[in-house]
């Protein structure tokens, strides 16, 4: 067979081989961010604001008391449906009761970064894959906006969610103490006594 032909026939047999695996990566990013059952997914609008206040209050089991309550719901104000609805998410049941939801926004300061500011699911929907569909198809979004990694935070008490989040392939990142559970941990990060753990992962 003539070279050329040769490389030819190679170069035609690498990108089809290059297009197949494109075509397994993305079919298995489509199952990740496939959502169980009937449930619709869509970007969240300002009336959704209520709902979501309600939410904050009663799917965290009392966690921080009154004043636990409080605090998630000041950190998901209107400005977030407003001005961030494009990169953030709702899951609702076919009734329109809320799910579960995900806030999120492309940084404005580093461009390589994605962020997730707030993830709630449901009591009776957690563990059904839900959670995980949201941060993949919130991962895509990140990707497509040209980001290479995505940052968010919690508190040094909920336990739940830094196994969550070390499950799904977060790294802690380094802090100014260690708690007595050997989890690093930012002193006042957001305020006096308003300790926090810094998570980042690579897409």
């Amino acid at each position: 067979m003539d070279k050329a032909v040769a490389k030819e026939v190679d170069t035609e047999m690498d990108m089809e081989m290059d297009a197949e695996v494109a075509g397994e990566i993305e079919a298995e990013v489509e199952k990740e961010q496939a959502l169980p059952g009937d449930l619709i997914l869509r970007h969240p609008t300002p009336s959704d604001h209520p709902r979501l206040q309600l939410a904050l209050a009663d799917w965290w089991g009392g966690l921080g008391g009154d004043a636990g309550a409080l605090q998630r719901q000041l950190l998901v104000p209107r400005l977030f449906l407003q001005h961030f609805a494009d990169t953030s998410y709702l899951v609702e049941r076919p009734d329109r009761t809320l799910h579960a939801f995900l806030i999120g926004f492309l940084s404005q300061t580093d461009p390589e970064t994605a962020y997730i500011h707030f993830v709630g699911v449901c009591p009776d929907g957690k563990r059904g894959g839900v959670g995980s569909a949201l941060y993949h198809r919130f991962f895509a979004t990140a990707r497509a906006a040209g980001r290479t990694r995505i940052r968010c935070i919690t508190s040094p008490n909920n336990r739940d969610s830094i196994a969550y989040h070390t499950r799904m392939g977060f790294r802690l990142e380094p802090g100014d103490r260690t708690d007595e559970h050997g989890v690093p941990v930012h002193r006042d990060y957001d305020g006096p006594g308003l300790d926090r753990v810094s998570f980042v992962r690579d897409l």
